[in-house]
């Protein structure tokens, strides 16, 4: 479905980190790869790191996150953005998704931090997601969030290389976290990045990234480390992925138009706006996302949604989403796998886990809907033409005939 794309220049700079003896973490590309990501997104500072959960993690812990308080985040996204709160000892609160491009819900959002911050709460950090590729509404949030004093974490691990209002995703509020897991826009194989202006954030993070270890000829340590740092050698490969980003998006989005444009009159919908030749050319088009029956939206669009909150670890929680009832995504990944076609669910709501059935939760039903009615398409650079008519073909032949 994401494939990654190495070639040439990978290549070459992998061997030059190899001949030059920095095999180990750190090194001169782990320097270079941090100025050159700095760059690109526009901010003063940059870590590499071993992961963009390690990324979270660092940067709420500068920001207090701790038992007893409480990060407000997206639902609608991987679990990783949700273990990096529970790593901290704080609680996560969970936060609904808007339903026409499954980003967080900003009033909603805003409203969850108003309510607890009204009954007391110590609440830390708010921490949206860059669903699939898509910035969210920055504007609204970052304002409504510095107004009530809470740091806004940017969850970028999937929008590398989209923009909003002329912002690079990952340059919002404090501090942001980029993965270069092997299906992101670009890799590392493995690894992160945080990036932030805030210097103090950065070097209290770089501390705390390599064991804390304080600056004397022995080991010294006055706080808890982690052993969070990117190797020579994956940062080296991160560096011709780099070069190469603008070309691997682009190819992205083309095949994201092949897409909208065969899927015109199919009953489905495109998550975010259809094409990107448009609207949403700021898009970084990681995945293709299309959404089942866009009737089901339609009809909510013209009715205020419900928030339902559900409270402290004694609520009762609904059992939702668990079923074993058969939804039309589910129908349509069984029958696309059937021909060897990846096609995935939309991230599972963190508030629909199991794990995190007892942590507090502001919800409208959207992005339990939307788990339920959409899914993914294969849509890396490394996809042939043939292979995206492929996709097509198969994918109209099923909606069509369901």
């Amino acid at each position: 479905m994401s494939q990654a794309l190495v070639g040439e220049a990978e290549e070459r700079y992998v061997l030059d980190a190899l001949r030059s003896g920095w095999v180990a973490p750190l090194g001169p590309h782990v320097d270079a790869f941090e100025r050159e990501i700095a760059e690109r997104v526009g901010v003063d500072h940059a870590l590499a790191l071993s992961s963009g959960t390690a990324a979270l993690h660092l940067a709420l812990v500068h920001l207090g996150a701790r038992p007893g308080t409480k990060v407000v985040l997206s639902s609608m996204t991987f679990a990783a953005t949700a273990n990096a709160v529970v790593y901290t000892g704080a609680e996560p609160v969970f936060v609904d998704a808007r339903p026409d491009d499954g980003n967080v819900d900003v009033e909603l959002m805003l409203h969850a931090v108003r309510t607890l911050k009204d009954e007391g709460e110590d609440v830390v950090g708010a921490i949206p997601v860059d669903l699939f590729g898509r910035a969210c509404e920055y504007p609204t949030l970052e304002a409504g969030l510095a107004e009530l004093g809470v740091p806004l974490l940017e969850d970028a691990a999937e929008s590398l290389g989209a923009h909003l209002d002329g912002r690079a995703a990952g340059s919002f509020g404090t501090a942001a976290a980029l993965s270069f897991n092997g299906n992101k826009i670009m890799t590392t194989s493995g690894g992160g990045m945080l990036l932030s202006d805030d210097a103090d954030l950065v070097a209290h993070a770089r501390k705390l990234s390599t064991q804390s270890r304080e600056p004397f000829p022995w080991y010294e340590h006055t706080e808890v480390g982690y052993n969070y740092r990117l190797s020579n050698v994956l940062a080296a490969l991160g560096r011709g992925q780099l070069e190469r980003l603008d070309d691997m998006i682009a190819r992205r989005r083309e095949i994201r138009d092949r897409y909208a444009a065969a899927f015109a009159d199919l009953p489905l919908r495109f998550l975010g706006r259809e094409s990107s030749s448009r609207d949403d050319a700021e898009d970084n088009c990681w995945l293709t996302t299309v959404v089942l029956d866009p009737s089901w939206v339609e009809e909510r669009r013209g009715h205020p949604a419900v928030v339902q909150e559900r409270r402290g670890h004694s609520a009762v929680v609904e059992e939702r989403g668990t079923s074993l009832e058969t939804t039309p995504a589910d129908k349509l990944v069984a029958a696309m796998s059937a021909q060897d076609i990846e096609v995935r669910h939309l991230w599972k709501p963190m508030h629909l886990q199991p794990v995190f059935a007892s942590s507090p939760a502001f919800t409208t039903g959207v992005s339990e809907d939307l788990f339920q009615r959409g899914v993914t398409l294969p849509s890396g650079p490394a996809l042939t033409d043939d292979q995206i008519d492929q996709v097509i073909s198969a994918l109209t032949r099923e909606v069509t005939s369901s």
